[in-house]
């Protein structure tokens, strides 16, 4: 399962009266950092999304999910007045204007002002439904946010694959080389002792120059670490072709591949065989760089 850690998903929905909006956007990060917004009506359900998201197989990243939660009408007896406290203050303001003779100026609208007349019946907090309209919408964005993240790793997984065949190729050639070099070591080493010692009249001593070949060819061979490069790319193929979050083993995978381009480098004196292993260091940090997009 190969996805990128950037993404994006949106959904919105008139749920039990109530219009909700749920954003989901993430970035990199090297674990699941949740970052939830919500208005403090609702903010008890807050609780509840990391959970959800990791349950939808959510493992890395840095996850801003932003919910917003409007009623579309009001319900009955959300607004009631304060009979008690209108019926005692009706009579402080007669007292008022009795007793100190002032102009009746009691209205509706007067009364009105004083905000402590009327009180607010809040519906009971009730988690279960509430967490189950909020889901409903959750869940929607959610599919868009992750298909959105499936369909960039893709293609990320796609410019991975061709960056190592890429690769290999050049592994195949170096190896081509290494092998050349094994063989024609000897032609050159004997021709090298023969100009030395011509004027000497010195014959080869076959035995030492097969000796100093057989040195040469265990120095030089990388044919261990060709075997072990080529057997990270069936790793590498396997892992992207895999169900779970891929990012954490390729990096690791990646850092393997190019210990062993560092020694190829390291053993053989030859410059085609240089300037190959330069090119496959410069494709493996290209496709490290990838999967630093990797969840």
């Amino acid at each position: 399962m190969v996805r990128s850690m950037t993404g994006f998903g949106r959904c919105r929905d008139t749920v039990d009266g109530l219009d909700v909006t749920v954003e989901v956007r993430s970035v990199n990060s090297r674990y699941l950092d949740c970052y939830v917004k919500i208005g403090r009506a609702y903010s008890y359900l807050e609780e509840r999304i990391k959970p959800y998201l990791q349950k939808r197989g959510i493992s890395r990243g840095k996850v801003e999910v932003g919910i917003s939660i409007e009623k579309v009408a009001s319900g009955t007896g959300e607004l009631s007045l304060d009979e008690a406290y209108l019926a005692e203050y009706l009579k402080l303001l007669e007292r008022l204007r009795d007793g100190y003779n002032l102009r009746d100026d009691i209205s509706v609208m007067t009364v009105a002002r004083n905000p402590e007349i009327f009180r607010t019946v809040k519906p009971d907090e009730d988690i279960e439904r509430d967490w189950a309209r909020v889901e409903s919408v959750l869940a929607r964005a959610v599919d868009t946010f992750l298909e959105v993240r499936s369909r960039e790793g893709e293609s990320l997984a796609r410019d991975i694959r061709t960056k190592v065949e890429s690769i290999r190729l050049a592994v195949d050639r170096i190896e081509e080389l290494s092998l050349a070099d094994v063989t024609t070591y000897r032609e050159r080493l004997a021709k090298r002792v023969a100009e030395a010692l011509e004027d000497n009249k010195i014959t080869i001593d076959e035995t030492r120059l097969l000796t100093e070949c057989a040195l040469h060819a265990d120095k030089v061979a990388v044919d261990e670490e060709i075997v072990r490069l080529r057997t990270h790319f069936g790793a590498l193929e396997q892992i992207l072709g895999g169900s779970e979050p891929v990012g954490r083993k390729l990096d690791f995978l990646l850092q393997e591949m190019n210990r062993e381009s560092n020694t190829i480098g390291s053993k053989c004196n030859d410059a085609q065989i240089a300037h190959l292993v330069v090119d496959v260091k410069c494709e493996l940090e290209k496709i490290r760089e990838q999967i630093q997009n990797l969840e």
